[in-house]
C-alpha cells in the first residue's frame, strides 16, 4: 500500500519501513519548532541589524530560513517581500538626500573659494573698512564708558576766557622771549590746553538765521566796543552801523557803493566786465588777508567765490570773530614768522586791502609766503596809500615792493588809485631767466614740501617742484573744478576708484544725514524728514568744522545737494595729506594736530564732524585724551544747538 508523499526539506521522495517514518517525522517536528523559536527571539535583533546588512554583508550569517512544510524562503526581512522592498526605498532616498546635501555643501564651498579669488581685493578693501570702524566703535566705547566719572572733574572757565584762544597768549610770550611782533603769532605747548568749558557772555544770543546773520549780529555775543568801532578806518566805519543790540553792515544793500564798487573795480583790472566773471577767469577761492570784518568775502559769496579771511590774533575779537559770527570763513592766521597751515598753490587769488602786514620788511620774506600759497595764473590785489607815496620814505618802500614782486615773477596788470594787481607767472621758465642775483632762488626738492605746519618762513620761491603747478586758466572752472579726472588724481597718487567710492557714499549718506539734523537746524521751521527745505532765511547751520575731511566729500556733497554751509576742511597732521587735493577742487582747508587747540575764537561753529578721525588717532597714537577732545570740540561750538546734537561722529 502506498503512502502519501511527505515533501521534505529536499523536496525528494522518501521510503523505508514504518519506524524510520515516525522517527523521520518526530525529528522534522523537532527541528521545526527549534527553527520557530530561534526566529522569534531573534526577529528584534534582525530588525536592527539588517539595514547594515544591506550595506555591509555578513557572509557567516544565513541568507535564509528554510520552513520544513512547504520548502520556501519563509524569511520575513527578505528583499522580494513588499515590506522589504518598501524599507529599502526609504532608506536609498535617505541616502540620496545625504549625498545631495553633501554635494551642495561641496558646491558651495569651492564656489565660495572662486567668488573670493576673484573678488578678494575688493573682499580685502571691504574687511580693511570694517575692521578700521570696528576699532573706532570699540575706541568709543571704551572711553565714554569712563565719560561721566572724567567729566566730573571738568569746571566752567572764568568769564575772561569768554573770547580767550589758547597758544595765543601776549604776556606769557613775551615772558618767554618773543619779540618784534612774534608775541602776537601762535605758540602751543603742554599748558596751552585748557581743561575747562568756555562759558558764553552773560546776554549771549541765539545769532540770526542765514543769510539775514550775514548782515546783523548781535552786539553782546563779541567781545567789540563803540569805541573800537568809532577808531576803526573811514571804509569799516561806512560799513557798519552800531546800535544798543545789533551790528548791522550795509554791504549787501544796493545803495551801498563801497565793496561792490570795489570789487567792480578790481574786475576791471584783471580785464574783465565785472565780479561776476571772476569764476570763468579761473578766480574760485581767495585769502582776504586782514580782512576787516569780512565784507569784500560776503560780498563775493553771491559770485560763487569762497573768501577765507585770515588775520592776527586780537583780544577784543575783532575781524576773525566777527567774520565767523557772520557766518563767513575765516580763522586766525599770521606772516610774522611762520608758514601758513596751507600747501603750496592753494589759492586763486591774495587780497589785502590796508591788511597791515608791511610787505617790505625783512627782506620781502612775507612777499614770498604769499607767493607760495598763491597758484599759477593767479592774483595779488594790494590797496595801501604807500601805492600812492609822496614822501621818500614811503616811496623807498612803495618801489621795494615793485620791485621785489617783479623778481618773483609777477607782472603788475594794473594800478587805479591806491589798488594794484599783480598776476604770478604761469612759467616756471620765467625764474630761470631773471638776471643772476635778482630776488631769492627757487626752493629744493626737501625744502618744497606739501605739509608746512607752521614751520618758519623760507627765503626760497616754493611750489615749483610741484606737479600741482597748473595755471589757474588752464583749469576746469567751478563747479566742474570740484570733480578731478584721472590724470589729475594721479598728481595726488590717488586712485580713481577710491576717490569715486568716496564721492557716492556721500552722494548716498548725506541725505539721511541730514535728515537726522532736520529738526535741529528747522527747530523754528518744523519739517519732516524728506520734506522740501523751508525757504529762507532759515538755516541754523552755516559755519561747519570737519576734523578729518579726508577727499573734502562730506564739503562737496553739501554743495551738490544745494545746502546753504560752507566747510572748513582739517586735515589732521597724523593721517595722509589730501588738503592739496581739497583746495585744488575750489574748497578751503587747513592742515591741524588735534592735539592742539584749533586756531579759532570759541562760539566759531555751528556743527562739529568728526568721521573717522578715532581711529584715525588710533593708529597713529596721536591723541592725548578724550578729556581734551571733547572739552576742545565743546569751546569750538555755538551754544545754541543741544551738546547731544552738535557733534556727530
Amino acid at each position: 500500500m502506498s503512502r502519501p508523499l511527505h515533501r521534505g526539506a529536499t523536496g525528494i521522495r522518501i521510503s523505508g519501513n514504518s519506524n524510520d517514518l515516525w522517527d523521520s517525522q518526530m525529528k522534522d517536528k523537532t527541528e521545526k519548532e527549534d527553527m520557530d523559536r530561534n526566529r522569534s527571539s531573534d526577529q528584534s535583533y534582525l530588525a536592527l541589524k539588517f539595514p547594515f546588512r544591506v550595506l555591509f554583508p555578513d557572509n557567516n550569517s544565513p541568507s535564509k530560513y528554510v520552513n520544513g512544510e512547504r520548502g520556501f524562503a519563509s524569511d520575513p526581512f527578505s528583499v522580494g517581500s513588499p515590506r522589504s522592498r518598501q524599507k529599502l526605498t526609504l532608506l536609498l532616498l535617505k541616502l540620496s538626500l545625504a549625498v545631495i546635501v553633501v554635494l551642495a555643501l561641496t558646491g558651495s564651498f569651492w564656489w565660495t573659494i572662486s567668488i573670493s579669488t576673484l573678488s578678494r581685493g575688493q573682499i580685502l578693501h571691504t574687511y580693511r573698512r570694517l575692521q578700521e570702524q570696528l576699532v573706532s566703535d570699540m575706541w568709543d566705547i571704551g572711553e565714554l564708558s569712563l565719560g561721566s566719572s572724567r567729566l566730573q572733574e571738568l569746571e566752567f572757565c572764568s568769564q575772561e576766557s569768554e573770547i580767550y584762544v589758547p597758544c595765543f597768549n601776549v604776556s606769557e610770550n613775551l615772558a618767554l622771549g618773543y619779540s618784534d611782533g612774534s608775541e602776537n603769532d601762535r605758540h602751543c605747548g603742554q599748558s596751552s590746553r585748557q581743561s575747562c568749558m568756555v562759558l558764553p557772555p552773560v546776554n549771549y544770543r541765539i545769532p540770526l538765521h542765514w543769510p539775514t546773520g550775514r548782515d546783523i549780529i548781535w552786539v553782546a555775543n563779541v567781545k567789540l566796543t563803540a569805541q573800537e568801532v568809532l577808531s576803526s578806518g573811514s571804509l569799516t566805519k561806512r560799513m557798519m552801523m552800531l546800535d544798543e543790540e545789533q551790528i548791522s553792515f550795509r554791504s549787501a544793500s544796493p545803495m551801498f557803493d563801497g565793496v561792490e564798487d570795489y570789487s567792480h573795480q578790481i574786475a576791471e583790472m584783471i580785464g574783465l566786465r565785472n565780479e561776476s566773471n571772476f569764476v570763468q577767469a579761473g578766480v574760485r577761492t581767495i585769502l582776504d588777508i586782514g580782512c576787516g570784518y569780512g565784507s569784500f568775502g560776503a560780498h563775493l559769496f553771491s559770485k560763487q567765490l569762497l573768501t577765507m579771511c585770515i588775520a592776527n590774533y586780537e583780544p577784543s575779537g575783532s575781524q576773525v570773530q566777527l567774520t565767523l559770527e557772520r557766518g563767513l570763513p575765516a580763522m586766525i592766521g599770521s606772516f610774522t614768522s611762520n608758514q601758513l597751515p596751507y600747501p603750496s598753490l592753494s589759492f586763486d587769488m591774495l587780497h589785502c586791502a590796508r591788511c597791515g602786514v608791511d610787505w617790505d620788511h625783512k627782506d620781502g620774506i612775507f612777499l614770498i609766503e604769499a607767493d607760495r600759497v598763491l597758484k599759477p595764473g593767479g592774483y595779488f590785489v594790494w590797496t595801501s596809500p604807500l601805492t600812492n607815496a609822496r614822501n621818500k620814505e614811503n616811496q623807498k618802500r612803495w618801489n621795494f615792493v615793485r620791485d621785489f614782486a617783479e623778481n618773483l615773477c609777477w607782472e603788475m596788470l594794473s594800478q587805479q588809485d591806491e589798488t594794484v594787481l599783480w598776476k604770478k607767472t604761469s612759467k616756471k621758465s620765467c625764474y630761470s631767466s631773471r638776471k643772476p642775483g635778482a630776488g631769492p632762488s627757487t626752493c629744493s626738492k626737501a625744502h618744497d614740501v606739501e605739509s608746512p605746519y607752521y614751520r618758519p618762513l623760507q627765503g626760497c620761491i616754493a611750489g615749483t617742484q610741484s606737479r600741482r603747478w597748473i595755471p589757474i586758466q588752464e583749469k576746469t572752472t567751478w563747479p566742474s573744478r570740484s570733480h578731478l579726472n584721472k590724470s589729475e588724481l594721479a598728481a595726488y597718487g590717488l586712485h580713481p576708484a577710491d576717490f569715486r567710492e568716496d564721492a557716492e557714499n556721500w552722494k548716498t549718506t548725506l541725505p539721511n544725514y541730514w535728515s537726522v539734523l532736520s529738526p535741529i537746524i528747522f527747530s523754528d521751521h518744523p519739517k519732516r524728514p524728506g520734506e522740501e527745505d523751508p525757504s529762507p532765511p532759515y538755516n541754523m547751520v552755516r559755519n561747519v568744522l570737519d576734523m578729518n575731511a579726508h577727499f573734502g566729500g562730506f564739503n562737496s556733497a553739501l554743495l551738490e545737494a544745494g545746502k546753504s554751509v560752507w566747510v572748513m576742511n582739517v586735515v589732521p597732521t597724523g593721517g595722509p595729506n589730501y588738503l592739496p587735493l581739497i583746495v585744488d577742487r575750489g574748497l578751503v582747508g587747513v592742515l591741524h594736530d588735534w592735539c592742539e587747540p584749533f586756531p579759532t575764537y570759541p562760539r566759531s561753529y555751528d556743527l562739529v564732524h568728526a568721521e573717522g578721525l578715532l581711529s584715525l588717532q588710533t593708529r597713529q597714537q596721536r591723541w592725548c585724551t578724550m578729556l581734551d577732545l571733547f572739552t576742545e570740540i565743546d569751546r569750538l561750538l555755538r551754544p545754541e544747538v543741544p551738546n547731544s546734537s552738535r557733534s556727530l561722529f
